[in-house]
């Protein structure tokens, strides 16, 4: 029994938590690691590309120049991007610790930055499940028969909307008219159901919140084991989006006029480089991509 009490008050000396002396060895249960490397690097890899960088870094190169773009961004990643990446995966790995607790063992006055960090990710998690929501609904109504966005004839048609290519209304070419996409309202009136103002709470999309619980059941079953689970869940987290990716791009590549729409997007402008907006945009991108808010510390605590 004594040297049971000696061993656990070795691990409590060692650990920044409280261990109490009746706890037995076999209760202290070993960190979590990853199976391999690949796992980590794919861990890694998913963080650092998600849906925002796939959206916001296309507009941001078309807006700031087109190919010019890359000389702000290049050199961005190179002084901030990297450095700080390199800093933050090593603090990680060196401490061993979680997002909070590395910041305590540093200087116990910068533990609030792990807090701000977990807040930061924590109401990130919030959003994201809501676009997973979305997305969920598009993908189980793209199962009809006929897609929805692409009639005119729907419930929630409001009478004033043209399904492009299909159906259309005509008019007096001394009129005034007020003309909507059939995606379009099928996003507000379908899947949103937009309120007329914000006083109007409206009604729960049932249909949506459904897919918000399968959205946060997915999200549960993928880090209910730590590492063991999430390791196995990256093998198709993070390499379907770069196969959905390179589908989207044969396909656009084989569609009438691509070279010249791509062209015309990354043709660069070197004038553009004159511009602060610019070089700001390309700063927040990497920022945005890079410095995760202490996910990478989450993610490098378990040495392979």
């Amino acid at each position: 029994m004594n040297e049971v009490s000696e061993r656990v008050n070795e691990l409590s000396k060692k650990a920044i938590c409280y261990v109490s002396p009746k706890t037995s060895p076999q209760r202290l249960k070993e960190r979590g690691k990853w199976a391999t490397k690949s796992e980590f690097i794919l861990s890694v890899a998913g963080a650092i590309i998600g849906l925002g960088n796939v959206w916001r870094f296309p507009y941001l190169c078309y807006k700031n120049g087109g190919g010019a773009f890359f000389i702000p961004y290049v050199l961005f990643l190179g002084t901030c991007g990297i450095p700080l990446f390199v800093l933050e995966t090593a603090l990680g790995q060196y401490t061993s610790q979680g997002g909070i607790m590395c910041w305590r063992k540093i200087c116990p006055l910068f533990e609030g930055i792990g807090y701000a960090g977990q807040l930061i990710l924590f109401y990130g998690c919030i959003s994201y499940m809501v676009i997973l929501a979305w997305a969920f609904l598009y993908l189980f109504s793209s199962f009809s028969r006929e897609m929805p966005w692409a009639t005119c004839d729907n419930t929630w048609n409001t009478g004033t909307e043209i399904a492009f290519g299909k159906c259309g209304r005509g008019a007096n070419w001394t009129s005034k008219m007020n003309i909507s996409s059939s995606v379009v309202e099928f996003w507000q009136r379908r899947v949103l159901n937009i309120s007329p103002g914000i006083e109007v709470l409206g009604k729960v999309q049932w249909e949506l919140s459904l897919c918000l619980l399968l959205a946060w059941i997915i999200c549960y079953f993928c880090v209910w084991k730590g590492v063991r689970s999430t390791g196995k869940a990256t093998y198709f987290t993070a390499t379907f989006p770069f196969v959905m990716l390179v589908v989207l791009f044969v396909r656009g590549m084989s569609l009438p006029g691509a070279l010249h729409g791509i062209k015309y997007y990354l043709y660069p402008n070197p004038a553009r480089l004159a511009d602060p907006q610019v070089w700001m945009d390309a700063g927040t991108q990497i920022f945005y991509s890079y410095f995760s808010h202490t996910s990478f510390l989450c993610i490098c605590i378990h040495k392979v």
